[in-house]
């Protein structure tokens, strides 16, 4: 070969070169979408507290990402699933959007998941609970990342019949999330022995009053009033059982309690309930140093689901720089194949299914007494080990697991 024509190769390549290098990361940016409640039920377990974690992981990551700015963008869904699959489609068709965190609430996240499975675009829950988002609803590019109700069962409902209640009954939100957590938890209930004598479901969002659904559930007999729904119609659910009396009969078993939610009840109410969580701010240094920083922003120490939405946007971001790519599918292949280690959770590990098993804590609610400083809330009862905290694999039952 002559020296022109190797010249010519050589310059064709040297031209060829930022070229190829933008066509790593799609449009030139990776784009974070963090689609939550903002001013509703769900608000202050995730909503702006939600945003700021993911603004956090941006930051910390330095805010590039192979060479190409990161992007955060982030919505109100309202709580309708409607609403969340319109603004998912057009962040993906109009705004180019990469990934969507968060989603809190299952009928959302359930209206987001298909949308996301069929641009080929990333979905990380931190919010909802559904088991079926890992089972029989899951999907190729879909991580469920911070708890399902299959965990929040076996962690609270499991230890509480142990503790002698073994005759329950339900208030449940009537939606898929609570359903599926009254579901759940009542077959815990019924493999430990305890016996389930009802349930009364109540619209969500929307209730206030509960006063029908609490003295049916009085009424019952049961030792046991579980709580099938999550934040204000929980908090509401506590308040509203103890100014009828139902609680110095019956106890309440919060199914899904956030740190939130025993701020805003007080520990002279929410004291000695029992609950399971993914994560709490003063579980160890690491925990205490990173809530500390969220709280001198958010003046709230962070919830599971917002501790959830850094990490797994974090997790994320480290699977494009080592994929070399926000492919989606490159991705969630490095996404799958390495661990996770950060202050949420030790070598966690995302199964076939798009399920993250990790380590979950029963703890306990803290009489006044008892706590020391704010947000002093939780004695950690029990370490659950992720093989026990979460379904197996076969368990969930997801197609593609099985392929």
């Amino acid at each position: 070969m002559s020296r022109i024509p190797r010249v010519a190769c050589c310059l064709a390549a040297l031209l060829a070169a930022p070229t190829l290098a933008a066509d790593k990361v799609s449009d030139g940016v990776v784009k974070i979408g963090v689609l939550t409640d903002m001013t509703g039920y769900y608000s202050d377990l995730a909503g702006p507290g939600s945003v700021l974690a993911a603004r956090m992981a941006v930051e910390d990551f330095g805010g590039k990402v192979l060479g190409k700015p990161i992007q955060l963008v982030s919505a109100d869904h309202q709580l309708k699933a409607d609403v969340a699959s319109n603004t998912a489609r057009k962040w993906f068709d109009q705004e180019q959007v990469d990934v969507i965190a968060d989603l809190v609430s299952s009928s959302t996240a359930g209206a987001v998941m298909p949308v996301a499975a069929e641009k080929k675009r990333i979905t990380l829950l931190s919010g909802p609970g559904t088991t079926a988002f890992t089972g029989e609803k899951c999907t190729a590019y879909n991580v469920h990342w911070t708890y399902n109700n299959w965990a929040l069962a076996n962690g609270t409902g499991r230890e509480v019949v142990r503790q002698g209640g073994d005759t329950w009954f339900f208030v449940t939100a009537d939606y898929i999330f609570g359903r599926s957590l009254e579901e759940d938890t009542s077959k815990v209930v019924k493999a430990a022995g305890g016996k389930v004598l009802g349930f009364a479901r109540h619209p969500s969002p929307g209730t206030t009053d509960f006063s029908s659904y609490l003295l049916q559930a009085q009424s019952s007999g049961a030792k046991i009033v579980g709580l099938a729904n999550a934040g204000a119609d929980t908090v509401n659910c506590i308040k509203q059982a103890n100014e009828f009396g139902v609680t110095p009969k019956q106890s309440l078993a919060g199914l899904l309690v956030f740190i939130t939610d025993v701020h805003s009840l007080g520990l002279d109410t929410a004291k000695g309930m029992y609950l399971t969580t993914a994560f709490y701010w003063d579980l160890n240094d690491d925990t205490r140093k990173w809530s500390q920083r969220f709280f001198e922003k958010h003046k709230k120490m962070p919830t599971m689901v917002q501790a959830g939405v850094y990490s797994s946007i974090m997790h994320y971001l480290k699977a494009v720089q080592a994929a070399g790519t926000d492919d989606a599918d490159a991705v969630m292949a490095k996404m799958k194949a390495t661990p996770v280690n950060d202050f949420f959770a030790k070598n966690a590990r995302i199964g076939p299914d798009g399920l993250l098993r990790h380590d979950m804590y029963l703890a306990r609610v803290k009489a006044p007494g008892a706590s020391k400083k704010p947000w002093d809330y939780y004695e950690i009862v029990k370490t659950i080990p992720a093989a026990e905290a979460f379904p197996t694999v076969e368990q969930q039952a997801c197609p593609l697991a099985k392929k």
